[in-house]
């Protein structure tokens, strides 16, 4: 069964493509400028083409303090985008597995959040990812939403990107301490959405590698692996004030992927150590 991935140069694209690879799986391999999924003829020509069995979207504008400026480029890519996936993979009887994120709930809950929790967005790209969902579910019955949070892989720009260029710059790092989530790698999160994909379990779930973290948290781990040794404080969202608002709490649950026993979702230290490993000398 081929596999259509979206924004395949991206970090997640890269690594369901290496994956798939691995895995000996026919894979369609699609970016801009080739494929932009906000144009409808588009997006059915690329498919109609390909004929695959599953496409996975992991197209998504992600600049997210950005798009509060510009909504239209949100809303165009991800929620128009989704819905004509979702519409030409109805038409042509495939799957479609589309990432969402943890920026559809407003941070608020005092727990890890499940499936079902109310969505609350705060920002516009919170709004616009909400919004592909609703569409991929009303367009495409065939459908997996998987939400994930904090993901980081090759090439970037990430979190552990930023926090390197600042250390090996010389700056003392300040980084944020009262939000947390879990750091989710690309790495991690490949084989999870394949395991998915490959079942008729359809519906929404949260697929996060396992436990909790602040910024701050994974800021020092970044900084033990490197061997770098800086001044670093933790601090309060409110002394970066950013023009898009982040959920206080980003801890997903992967409630209904534990229900079903397709939870392959490593700790998230063990992730991190994994991916350094295979890519440190390289960042």
């Amino acid at each position: 069964m081929k596999v259509l991935v979206t924004g395949a140069t991206g970090q997640l694209g890269q690594a369901l493509v290496e994956e798939l690879g691995r895995r000996n799986r026919e894979v369609a391999a699609t970016d801009l400028p080739e494929l932009d999924i906000s144009h409808q003829d588009a997006v059915w020509r690329a498919l109609s083409g390909h004929r695959p069995g599953v496409v996975i979207n992991a197209a998504a504008a992600t600049r997210v303090d950005d798009l509060e400026a510009n909504p239209e480029l949100a809303f165009k890519v991800n929620a128009l985008g989704p819905r004509n996936l979702a519409t030409a993979c109805r038409r042509l009887g495939c799957k479609l597995a589309h990432i969402s994120t943890d920026y559809v709930f407003d941070g608020t809950k005092a727990g890890p959040y499940v499936e079902w929790d109310e969505p609350r967005p705060q920002s516009v790209y919170g709004w616009s990812k909400l919004l592909g969902e609703t569409l991929v579910r009303q367009q495409c019955p065939d459908h997996f939403i998987l939400r994930t949070a904090w993901l980081y892989g090759r090439p970037g720009p990430n979190f552990i990107n930023a926090i390197l260029a600042r250390a090996r710059s010389g700056q003392d790092l300040q980084v944020v301490d009262d939000q947390k989530g879990t750091p989710t790698s690309a790495l991690a999160l490949a084989p999870q959405i394949l395991a998915v994909v490959e079942t008729e379990a359809f519906g929404t779930y949260h697929a996060t590698c396992r436990g909790e973290a602040t910024w701050y948290e994974f800021a020092l781990l970044i900084l033990e692996r490197a061997g770098l040794s800086v001044n670093i404080r933790p601090c309060a969202t409110a002394e970066f004030p950013r023009p898009a608002p982040r959920p206080a709490n980003s801890v997903l649950e992967n409630r209904l992927l534990q229900w079903e026993g397709l939870d392959l979702m490593p700790p998230w230290q063990e992730a991190f150590n994994r991916f350094w490993d295979l890519y440190g000398e390289q960042l």
